[in-house]
């Protein structure tokens, strides 16, 4: 692909084509900055009748155009470029989860060492991970193959062994996939990608193993010795091989393929990316969520390591049911400040599971469908914390040169004093009726500590712009901080236990328009102003027990930045501690939704 020059870049168009539904925007020079200035959707038409992914994207660009003004699709049903001063793009670009997205099995010796690292290079290309086989899986060799045969994956990645050792088990793990050739969800002269990303010393067995009916791709070992992973070269392949393979299959692609200026990503390779990029260029720890209706995904940028889970039983509709028995109703009900009837509220989340697509009519209704996205959000990010670890095995981490002060193996990377950046995206998040919702759940369900800035993803175009930052970071970044980002404020919330009604920390705060003083009690939660594009200085100390960020009782200061929400400040202590007694729970989460101003001010 040629080189694009990005100077003569005045006009992109983005699509992503979800499992439901084609999202483009377009992207304008204005001024000499790029800014998203459209955006349209459309069914997705990857099955019958249309069975035609260009269908759906054409009708979502065409929409786009009508809005702009600007002729985007021909009178062959074409998008339209280079442009012109009234018509087409410079570049389009595209992602895509439709039809399910990117499905994978991966396979490795050891669950616990090269699978779960075959498992993470999976995840972080935008995979979702179907199941993982292992020698010590527990399963008989006969059961592997079924397993094999019944998920029917788009692609396998195996790994196994440092190079230069016995090749003898990771062979072993290959001749078990072999037998199973699984059919392919799309195209009859589908051949089985397999990615080998293990010991060196087995390419030549691998190549006489998957010589018929698979398409082998041989790539640098994910662990080459013991201490490292290298996930790099992987994660490229499995991009590779979506494109050539998954996607070239898929009703229509063919098609999208030739249109397209950049190789179309997976759907949360994109986000994965953007987030990377955001990360990388103002050099901060990131974590971001996408909460759907029937997953969770979660990434996470600690120290440029990269990390993403997805949570494939916690949703917000097919999957609420799940969320309930996973968190029990005693632990979503603690979040609740009035009495519910337990069977009414298990016949609601049966109605949410068979009518996927219905938002709450009442307000008790969103308070309690608040308080389920708060235990789904807690969970998912309970199991990415459990996943993005230091390496097991081995006294040190995943990226060289990085060190931690605790050097256990396994230890988990996600730090949420370090935490600088949190990102909401999904229904229950974005759509909420007011941002001070959005803003307390995410505070609620990630517990972030110290001083830790809160956005959210305002119309879901992170995949686009992830895809946008392969060809043009510059574009991709510039988009994603004055369009794609609502900042809705800044929470500062010292880690530590007290007792209720005793001091939590003092505070001293200056700015433009915010200049005061005070004291948090334990157990509190205050709401300042502090509006979009406004910084203040803030000055903690918190109290003997409570740690800000450099120790207890230690005194910080920090810049804090507001939103359309403002400066929350947090004495609620870490981890957040509330009690199973209704008659307790109620009274403290009463005072916060007041304080918080959830849902006393109507709806904005």
């Amino acid at each position: 692909m040629a080189k694009l020059d990005t100077d003569k870049i005045n006009v992109i168009l983005a699509t992503d084509c979800g499992s439901t539904t084609t999202k483009a925007i377009l992207i304008q020079k204005v001024d000499g900055e790029y800014r998203q200035t459209h955006r349209g959707e459309a069914p997705t038409t990857v099955e019958e009748p249309f069975a035609d992914v260009t269908v759906g994207v054409i009708n979502s660009v065409t929409e786009v155009a009508e809005l702009a003004g600007r002729r985007l699709v021909d009178e062959n049903e074409k998008i339209i470029h280079p442009a012109t001063d009234s018509e087409g793009c410079d570049i389009y670009i595209s992602t895509s989860s439709a039809g399910g997205g990117l499905q994978m099995m991966v396979a490795g010796v050891i669950k616990e060492m090269t699978a779960a690292s075959a498992k993470r290079a999976a995840l972080g290309a935008g995979a979702i991970v179907m199941d993982t086989i292992a020698s010590n899986d527990g399963r008989k060799a006969h059961q592997r193959i079924q397993r094999i045969r019944e998920l029917r994956p788009d692609m396998m990645l195996i790994s196994g062994g440092t190079d230069g050792g016995d090749a003898k088990h990771v062979v072993e793990i290959a001749e078990l996939v072999s037998p199973a050739k699984p059919k392919p969800r799309f195209g009859k002269e589908y051949q089985l990608p397999i990615v080998y990303a293990g010991n060196n010393e087995a390419v030549e067995n691998m190549e006489g193993i998957f010589q018929d009916g698979f398409e082998l791709m041989v790539v640098d070992n994910l662990r080459p010795v013991l201490e490292r992973e290298n996930l790099g070269p992987a994660r490229d392949a499995i991009h590779d091989l979506f494109l050539e393979h998954v996607m070239a299959h898929a009703p229509g692609y063919n098609k999208l393929i030739e249109w397209t200026d950049a190789p179309i990503m997976p759907t949360p390779g994109a986000v994965g990316n953007i987030l990377q990029t955001i990360a990388e260029r103002e050099k901060i720890n990131v974590v971001g969520v996408d909460i759907g209706g029937a997953t969770t995904d979660i990434f996470s940028v600690f120290d440029e390591t990269f990390n993403r889970t997805v949570s494939a039983n916690l949703g917000m509709s097919y999957s609420i049911s799940n969320v309930c028995a996973e968190a029990t109703m005693p632990n979503v009900l603690r979040w609740v400040n009035f009495d519910m009837d337990e069977r009414e509220l298990r016949n609601r989340v049966k109605n949410k599971m068979i009518r996927p697509t219905t938002i709450p009519q009442s307000l008790e209704a969103l308070i309690f469908e608040h308080a389920v996205a708060r235990e789904a959000l807690r969970l998912a990010y309970q199991q990415h914390k459990e996943f993005a670890t230091t390496l097991k095995g081995v006294q040190q981490q995943r990226t060289v040169g990085d060190t931690f002060s605790q050097q256990t193996s396994g230890q988990s990377i996600v730090n949420n004093m370090k935490l600088n950046l949190l990102v909401a995206s999904g229904g229950v998040l974005s759509h909420a009726p007011r941002m001070n919702q959005t803003a307390l759940l995410m505070i609620d369900a990630f517990q972030p500590e110290g001083v830790t800035s809160l956005a959210k993803d305002s119309i879901f175009m992170m995949p686009h712009l992830g895809v946008l930052a392969q060809v043009h970071p510059q574009a991709a970044t510039e988009v994603f901080e004055r369009d794609c980002l609502i900042y809705l404020g800044s929470v500062v919330a010292p880690a530590g236990r007290g007792k209720e009604g005793k001091p939590c920390f003092s505070y001293s705060i200056e700015g433009s328009t915010l200049n005061e003083s005070g004291e948090i009690l334990f157990g509190d939660i205050k709401l300042l102003p502090l509006g979009p594009g406004e910084t203040a200085t803030i000055s903690l100390e918190p109290a003997k027990t409570f740690d800000a960020g450099d120790g207890e009782g230690k005194k910080v200061k920090a810049e804090v930045r507001g939103g359309t929400v403002g400066l929350f400040l947090d004495g609620r202590g870490r981890p957040l501690d509330i009690p199973q007694d209704h008659s307790r729970s109620k009274k403290m989460i009463d005072n916060w939704v007041n304080a918080a101003d959830l849902y006393t001010n109507g709806q904005e």
